[in-house]
This record gives structure tokens, C-alpha cells and sequence, in this order.
């Protein structure tokens, strides 16, 4: 087996280093020769010895080439990076990519053009780098119907997290985001982690192989941890729940549910004991139960361990389906107005008699129930309220705030954190 690498940085890189390294281990478990073609990337690595390598600059030569049947897209992005898979596709190679937004914004063009070719498209490193999530959902839990996803899939966030959950930090978020910067974990602009984005993409992916519904991005719910303050830390702790960022797929009577947002999530659930840069997948089905994956979520081996893979999935000829076609039943996403879910609401105000009659008769009037609630002392005649609610619909408690804030006596913003109902 031909294969081709497009991308040498740190994935591209580390699979090149570990096909080096561990190729007689490989190709005595799959009984057949693999043989790196050629490397197309714009520079050369300093970790990898190109001195016998076929590398070219121009990616797409990569993609005509002849003596290429693996085509491995580690270049990112979408513009270029689709262009090259569509054009590896067209010349009938098999696609392993490690680019989670190729496959949750053009899967279902990607996937069409290789079922008329005849060729597959595996992603295992799109999602969670070197943990097998990808597998374990399409291979060892195939024969369970799955109700739940949930998971902390991006490590830039769960870093940041952690750090301001530490004992005695109060750090505020961007002290923490300065450190994941000067330390690798975050990129100079973090939109892409810090707002969910990276893993809205992930979701997406997982969401479409647990429930078997088309790829559907445009429909997610993301929210991310930018506005989460040192105090949400402290009194989520004081009610026994650490908060962490997490991306939840949710199969309910009404439809399915996307969303990636910080959560609440007690101390004693395994997710909660997943910190810094590490990931997590849990998954909730009908007959093996709730079961975890955990791991590393990035990094040159981890990666490379899933694309590797991959590669050895062709080798052997497996070939699972593939995701987008008119085979997958569209499903109804909910809004999240309509979803489900108990609250962690934080308020500043007037320490006065009366005030806290007020937000719990607003809070009825709303059909929201109180389950636990937090008043602190009074600094400079204001006080602190933290409410932890039961489920309600979200309309419902958006509506509850608006009334809230709108009340004179009370002095901030209304700090809404969700509370993990899985």
C-alpha cells in the first residue's frame, strides 16, 4: 500500500516519525508492505529525515500521483484542503484526514464523491486525537442504540478551566488564556477554541455517527468560556460541581439535541476528573450503559496513532459506511430554547428585605424550581445570590432572567451556566 502525506507539521510530522519507526511492527500485523510515496508539504520538517523521501511543494502533484492509494490531508483548513481531497478522489485514492472542519462543513460532498468512486474517507483523528472514539462508537458499540454523546473535546479550554478551578487560584479567564498561549495550548487568536467553534466541529462528526442524521454544523448550539469569572468557579464549587466545556448530543422525544457550552458538572462524575489539556468521551447506550474514553486530544503522537489508524483500516480492506448520504435520515434539531436543562444562576443585589421574595416569585411565575441557593454577605450594601434550579425549558428561563434583571434591586447582569442533566 502507496501512501501520500500532504502537511508535515506536527501531525504530519509525527506520522511520518512513527511510520519510521514502527514500520516493522505495522506491517507484520496487516501482512503487507507500506510505502511512503511521497511528501508533499511547503518546507521540510527538522524532526524528519527527508534525505530518501519523494517531496514535493506543490500538493496537488501529490494528488495526481500515480504511485499514491492512501492520500493523508494534514494541510487544515477547508478551501484548499477539500480542492485536494475532491482531486485525490477524482483519481480514485482513499482519504485519511485529521481536519475535523473539513469533515462536519463538506463531509456530505466529500463522502458522495468518494461512494461514486469507490473509494473511502476514514477521520478517526478528527475527533479527539489519539482516542478511538471514532471507532469505538462505529465498531464496539455498534449493536447498542445510542441515547447520549457527551464530552470534553477540546484541550485549550479544559486547560484553561482547570487552571482557574485550582485551590485558592481565583484567576480570572484572561490570565489563564495568557498562560495557554506562552505555553503552546492556545493560538495567538483563540476564537476558534475559546468560543467552541473547534468543538462544535467535533460534535458534529461524533453526532452523525451515534444517531446516523446527516451532518448538520449550521444547527449547533455553541457557547463558549470567554465570560466565565472567578466567581462561577468558586460558588460552583461551593455547590459541589466543578464547571467544565463540553459538547453534548442528546437523542429526547422532540429531537435531537447539539450543543457545546459550559457546563456544570458534579465532582463525583468521571468528566469532572478529566483536567488540563486531556480530553474525554462519554457515551450513553442502551445496553453497555454509560461508558468513557479518555486520552490525549492533540499532539504529534496521539494524532498520528489515529491516523495511523486509519491507514491500517485500508490496508487490511476494511471499509465501513460512510456518512452523508440519503441513507442517513434527516432529524430535527432543537432549538435550544427548547431544550431541557437545570441552571446555575449568578446576581448581584440590593441587601435589602424582600429581594430574595422577589427573584423566587419571578422565578414561579416562570415554572422555575429552586434547588439549592447561596447568599453572601453584604460588600458595600450589595449582595450575591447563586440559585441552582431543577430542569426547566430554556425559553422559559431566559424569560425568568429578563424579568430579573429588569428589577431595581438587582445590580448585574444574570450569570446563566447549565447544569449537566446526563
Amino acid at each position: 500500500m502507496r501512501i501520500g502525506i500532504c502537511g508535515l507539521g506536527t501531525v504530519g510530522s509525527g506520522l511520518f516519525n512513527l511510520l519510521e519507526s514502527n514500520r516493522a511492527d505495522i506491517e507484520r500485523k496487516v501482512g503487507r508492505n507500506i510505502i511512503l510515496s511521497q511528501v508533499g508539504c511547503r518546507r521540510d520538517h527538522p524532526d524528519c529525515d527527508l534525505s530518501s523521501t519523494n517531496v514535493t511543494r506543490d500538493i496537488f502533484e501529490v494528488a495526481n500521483n500515480p504511485d499514491v492509494d492512501v492520500l493523508v490531508e494534514l494541510i487544515g483548513g477547508t478551501d484548499v484542503a477539500k480542492d485536494l481531497v475532491m482531486q485525490a478522489i477524482s483519481n480514485g485514492k482513499h482519504i485519511v484526514t485529521a481536519n475535523k472542519a473539513l469533515i462536519a462543513l463538506h463531509g456530505d460532498e466529500v463522502f458522495s464523491a468518494a461512494e461514486q468512486a469507490g473509494v473511502s474517507v476514514h477521520y478517526e483523528a478528527a475527533v479527539a486525537g489519539g482516542i478511538p472514539i471514532v471507532k469505538s462508537i462505529r465498531e464496539g458499540l455498534a449493536g447498542n442504540t445510542i441515547e447520549w454523546v457527551a464530552g470534553i473535546i477540546n484541550g485549550t479550554t479544559n486547560f484553561i478551566l482547570t487552571e482557574m478551578s485550582r485551590e485558592g487560584s481565583n484567576r480570572s479567564f484572561d490570565d489563564v488564556l495568557a498562560e495557554a498561549q506562552a505555553l503552546g495550548y492556545a493560538e495567538a487568536d483563540p476564537t476558534f477554541d475559546v468560543e467552541g467553534i473547534d468543538a462544535a466541529h467535533k460534535l458534529t462528526i461524533l453526532a452523525a455517527i451515534a444517531f446516523g442524521v446527516p451532518l448538520n454544523f449550521s444547527a449547533m448550539y455553541t457557547e463558549g468560556i470567554s465570560a466565565i469569572s472567578a466567581d462561577d468557579i468558586k460558588f460552583a464549587n461551593e455547590l459541589g460541581y466543578c464547571i467544565k466545556h463540553l459538547g453534548i448530543a442528546r437523542q429526547s422525544g422532540d429531537g435531537l439535541e447539539l450543543r457545546v457550552h459550559p457546563t456544570l458538572v458534579e465532582k463525583d462524575q468521571m468528566l469532572a476528573q478529566v483536567n488540563g489539556v486531556m480530553n474525554a468521551v462519554m457515551v450513553g447506550s442502551d445496553a453497555a450503559g454509560s461508558t468513557m474514553y479518555y486520552g490525549a486530544g492533540a499532539g504529534a503522537g496521539p494524532t498520528a496513532s489515529s491516523v495511523m489508524a486509519d491507514i491500517i483500516d485500508i490496508v487490511r480492506g476494511g471499509k465501513l459506511p460512510d456518512l452523508g448520504f440519503a441513507s442517513l435520515a434527516p432529524t430535527d434539531i432543537l432549538p435550544i430554547e427548547k431544550v431541557k436543562s437545570s441552571y446555575c444562576l449568578r446576581l448581584g443585589v440590593v441587601d435589602q428585605a424582600g429581594v430574595m421574595a422577589n427573584v423566587s416569585t419571578i422565578l414561579s411565575r416562570h415554572r422555575v424550581s429552586i434547588e439549592a441557593l447561596i447568599q453572601k454577605d453584604a460588600r458595600r450594601g450589595d449582595a450575591q445570590i447563586v440559585i441552582l434550579t431543577d430542569e426547566v425549558l430554556e425559553s422559559e428561563m431566559v424569560d425568568a432572567i429578563s424579568e430579573i434583571e429588569a428589577n431595581e434591586a438587582v445590580t448585574s447582569k444574570v450569570s446563566m451556566i447549565r447544569v449537566s442533566n446526563l
